[in-house]
């Protein structure tokens, strides 16, 4: 059966590479807008309502815009922005989270596609939560980096040409004041009380991510040592798995025999659907890292694999 798709958006980065996922497929139908017709509503109405699946990727107001204009009861939406990530009428597109949030993407016709940092962090919020190893209330923080590709076309530019800043070449703290777009959805998805404080970097390479939740032992809601923290996720994950598969890995503990070298370099999965969490530290303070790319499994990777699930076949299909 072949599946028509449009990408609203399709110029942007997640649109682009969503349809480098769809090149070898022969399921898929590309609807494809004409240039000059980019910014019509009429014509993506149409267009819209005439695809069995849209993805948008488009600023938060553009992507409300045209979810407002789907009128067909059989169009399914994928939203990759940030507009529909804590509404409760959209799916949150975390299948490995929960088998709850599996069931309600395989029967939504609206789902929301998760954040990259905030996939990052759910991924260890939400088990820590859940197993009842951090309690609602726990001062989370986060420290995260990421490759320059997320940071939008104009800086990905300035990133990439010869006249590139010097201090560019240097990570770069942003969210400053505390305020970044991906929190509402950390703090929501994870079951925390409050938001966490989040320190994000843009960094000078490419793709790829790292996001890092310190812990203290002595203020979690129970006794646990470093190696009981990774046998709780790796447990939690090991569930999550599909038919025997899952995109997220948990990896061996500290990194034995994995990380020879003792570092946690933040684009080997650039180019892959695939997460790692890595436990690591002591007992008095421990550390979860979730490796990613912040392109894959933190924007387009997620939205096919979503597209895959609703489908009804094999999630894998078109990813790496």
């Amino acid at each position: 059966m072949s599946y028509s798709v449009f990408i609203d958006g399709q110029e942007g980065t997640t649109g682009l590479k969503i349809m480098e996922r769809f090149a070898k497929r022969d399921d898929i139908s590309i609807i494809r807008i004409d240039e000059d017709k980019r910014k019509d509503p009429a014509e993506r109405q149409r267009l819209i309502n005439e695809s069995d699946f849209t993805f948008l990727c488009l600023p938060d107001a553009a992507s409300k815009e045209s979810a407002s204009l789907c009128t067909n009861p059989h169009t399914r939406i994928i939203d990759a922005s940030t507009a529909h990530r804590t509404n409760p009428d959209w799916a949150y597109g975390f299948p490995e989270l929960d088998a709850s949030f599996r069931t309600k993407i395989e029967s939504s016709h609206r789902v929301a596609t998760p954040g990259c940092y905030a996939s990052g962090f759910n991924a260890i919020g939400y088990p820590l939560v859940k197993h009842g190893i951090i309690a609602p209330d726990y001062p989370v923080t986060i420290s995260a980096i990421s490759g320059y590709s997320g940071a939008g076309k104009k800086a990905i530019a300035v990133y990439e040409s010869a006249e590139k800043p010097e201090s560019y070449e240097s990570p770069r703290l942003y969210a400053l004041t505390q305020a970044h777009k991906h929190l509402p959805e950390m703090k929501l998805v994870s079951g925390l009380s409050q938001e966490p404080i989040f320190m994000p970097y843009v960094c000078d390479f490419f793709a790829g991510m790292t996001v890092t939740v310190p812990l203290f032992a002595n203020r979690l809601a129970k006794k646990v040592t470093a190696h009981d923290v990774w046998e709780i996720l790796a447990e939690h994950y090991d569930h999550a798995k599909y038919n025997g598969k899952s995109f997220v890995t948990v990896v061996p503990f500290m990194g034995e025999n994995y990380l020879p070298e003792q570092f946690i370099p933040a684009n080997t999965l650039a180019g892959t659907n695939n997460m790692e969490v890595i436990v690591y530290g002591n007992d008095d303070r421990i550390m979860v890292t979730t490796r990613l790319d912040n392109l894959g499994k933190g924007a387009s990777g997620a939205a096919v694999q979503c597209m895959n699930i609703m489908m009804g076949i094999d999630e894998t299909t078109g990813l790496v």
